[in-house]
This record gives C-alpha cells, sequence and structure tokens, in this order.
C-alpha cells in the first residue's frame, strides 16, 4: 500500500511541476515531442542513409549536419542530396538557402533534383546577417512547418568586423569571426531540433602545423559542440585503365550521435552517371561476405540468407542494379550494416548491477 502511494506522490509532483512552469515546450522525457516525434529523412542513396543513421532503411536528423572538406571535394552536391530528399519526402516543404558563396545556380539545383521555386535564396555578407536572418525565420515557424535550412558556405563567410574593418582600410587580425559563428549556432541548435529543422551546413578545413598533422574544421569549437554529425571529405580519383573517370569520395565520420566515429562510408561520382546510387555497396557486401573473389576479375554473388548462388563467377561490370537491390534486401546484409557502423545501445549487465545493489 505505502508503495502505491509513493508512485502516486510521484506523479502528482510530477505533474503539479509541469503545470507550474511556464515553458511552452515542457513534459516528461517519455511524452516529449522533441525527442520522441523525430523526422527520418531517408535518401535515394544507401550509402548516405547508412553515413547519417547507421542502417540502409535509416536517414538524417533534425539538427545541425555539416559537410566539411577541401575545395572540389563536391561538398554541396552532397549536402543539395540532402535537401532534394527532404523536399521529396514533403512535397509542400521549403528549404532556406542561406548563400555567402554564390556558387550555386538554378540550373545546379535542378541537376540534384532541386525546384528552385521551393528555395528562399537569402544571400547574406557576413556571419552576423545570417544569424539575424535564421534566428527570426526559426523563430516564425512550428513543428507542422516543414523547413530544411542549407548554409553554403560557412567557411567562405565573413565577420561583420572583417567587412568594417576593410571598408576602413584596417589590416587588424579579426578575432571576432569564431565567437560570431559560436554565437550563431548556439541561438538556432535549441530552435532546430525544437522545431523538427534539420540545417545542412558546407564548411572548410585546415591542416594543423607540426609535427603529426591533423584536419581541423575551420570556425572554431563553437560549431562542433553544436553539430549533431559533422562528416570530413577525403577523395581519390576513379580510373578506367589510366583515364580518370570520376572520384571516389570518403564521408569519415567525425562526429555523430548514431554511427561510430571515425567509420568511412565511401561515395562514387563519376562524370557519366553522376551520384551512384550503389556507392560503396560493393566493398560492404564483399566485406561481409555476399561477394567473393574467386578468379582476379570474377566475383560471385550468394544469397546469404538462403545460399542461392546470385551472380556465379562473372565480371565486376556485369553486377547490375538488380544485384545490388537484392544485396540490400538480404537481412545478413542489413544486420552487417548495423554492426559496423551504428552505436549500440548501452547494454547494463543485471548480475553486475545486482551485485553493486547488494554492495
Amino acid at each position: 500500500m505505502a508503495k502505491a502511494t509513493g508512485v502516486s506522490v510521484s506523479n502528482t509532483l510530477r505533474d503539479r511541476l509541469i503545470a507550474n512552469s511556464t515553458l511552452t515546450h515542457i513534459d516528461t522525457l517519455a511524452n516529449s515531442a522533441v525527442f520522441n516525434n523525430k523526422d527520418s529523412i531517408k535518401t535515394a542513396v544507401p550509402a548516405l542513409n547508412i553515413a547519417c543513421s547507421g542502417d540502409i532503411i535509416g536517414g538524417f536528423h533534425s539538427g545541425l549536419t555539416i559537410l566539411a572538406g577541401p575545395s572540389k571535394h563536391y561538398k554541396s552536391m552532397l549536402g543539395l542530396r540532402l535537401v532534394s530528399a527532404y523536399l521529396k519526402q514533403y512535397p509542400d516543404g521549403t528549404c532556406i538557402f542561406i548563400d555567402s558563396e554564390h556558387g550555386l545556380t538554378p540550373a545546379y539545383l535542378k541537376a540534384n533534383g532541386i525546384d528552385p521555386e521551393r528555395v528562399i535564396h537569402a544571400m547574406v555578407e557576413h556571419i552576423e546577417e545570417a544569424k539575424f536572418e535564421l534566428v527570426k525565420q526559426l523563430k516564425s515557424i512550428t513543428r507542422e512547418d516543414k523547413v530544411i535550412v542549407f548554409f553554403d558556405s560557412l567557411g567562405n563567410c565573413a565577420s561583420k568586423k572583417e567587412l568594417d574593418d576593410a571598408i576602413a582600410e584596417s589590416s587588424k587580425a579579426d578575432m571576432s569571426r569564431a565567437k560570431a559563428i559560436k554565437g550563431l549556432f548556439r541561438m538556432i541548435t535549441p530552435l532546430l531540433h525544437i522545431n523538427d529543422v534539420p540545417m545542412i551546413v558546407i564548411n572548410h578545413v585546415y591542416e594543423e602545423q607540426g609535427m603529426f598533422a591533423k584536419t581541423i574544421m575551420s570556425g572554431g569549437t563553437g560549431i562542433y559542440l553544436s553539430a549533431d554529425t559533422i562528416f570530413f571529405i577525403g577523395r581519390s580519383q576513379e580510373k578506367d585503365g589510366d583515364e580518370v573517370i570520376g572520384y571516389n569520395f570518403k564521408l569519415k565520420v567525425e562526429k555523430s550521435r548514431f554511427v561510430k566515429e571515425k567509420s568511412v562510408i565511401p561515395i562514387q561520382v563519376t562524370w557519366e552517371g553522376g551520384l551512384s546510387p550503389f556507392s560503396g555497396l560493393f566493398d560492404m557486401a564483399k566485406d561481409c561476405g555476399i561477394i567473393t573473389v574467386p578468379t582476379k576479375g570474377y566475383v560471385t554473388i550468394t544469397d546469404t540468407d538462403t545460399g542461392e548462388i546470385i551472380l556465379d563467377k562473372g565480371r565486376v561490370k556485369s553486377i547490375t542494379k538488380d544485384h545490388y537491390i537484392k544485396i540490400l534486401k538480404m537481412k545478413s546484409f542489413a544486420q552487417y550494416v548495423i554492426d559496423t557502423y551504428k552505436i549500440p545501445e548501452i547494454d547494463i549487465d543485471k548480475q553486475i548491477q545486482e551485485d553493486l545493489e547488494d554492495l
């Protein structure tokens, strides 16, 4: 009887504390809309879904996703593919495009599956201007409004002080930019999650000086701390003989809430076919034993769920879309992806917990 009374008092106290709050968004964690009703936006490229969620059928979520890398690493293209997936999932959705680089054209948007009519183009001259615009826009919407933010690029956006110094012909070092960026993301990060808004940010990296060079993302620690997901992008040439036919990009997971950090997910882009929807699947299927190489230049594909031979000693180039779709449908492959990339849930050893309680 006493235990039941305790539960009642606890619930009464909980409800009273919630009712006493002046906050708009307050509830028990179990009923929190911010935590429990997040959209998951799946792209048409399984490797991108894996990079964002550690799952083939997962996707990206609200909050801050950063694509960082050197110039000519297709950062904007990959970011636009995420925007395209969002607008496809929500036909009434809108993209706010914060543009400091002025390098994207309506034709390029269309090439990446985005209708320019659904994109609000906000040109900014400095970080502070971007801050004012984003805070105002994000404060004006609700979770029912379907909005995605695309910022291209943070790395190329000056601070207001930097511009003012140039006008005054002052060559003083600008120590305010990192502080301005930190303030920007400190203000908008809660609004992104409250309103379930994904934000894709394009950023630059540089190599730290020293004996052991380290890749550093520009913008200071503020953006790093605010981000939910950070990808560092590397690349190598894709060749057919001596001819360069495209690039192999590597998305290195620098920070994630869902995927094991330092995981590397390959993405392939060719001049002829563009972004391959089956990027990385060959190497993943090979790693988990679905694809084997009995003879150099030839492969065998086995359905590891049933033991059926799907392709028997065929050439690598003979692997088709249908083969990859069959691989994606295999339960063993889906489990391999989760085991390899996804952050596992913490499983507390019950026996250890009982022993500790006895102490």
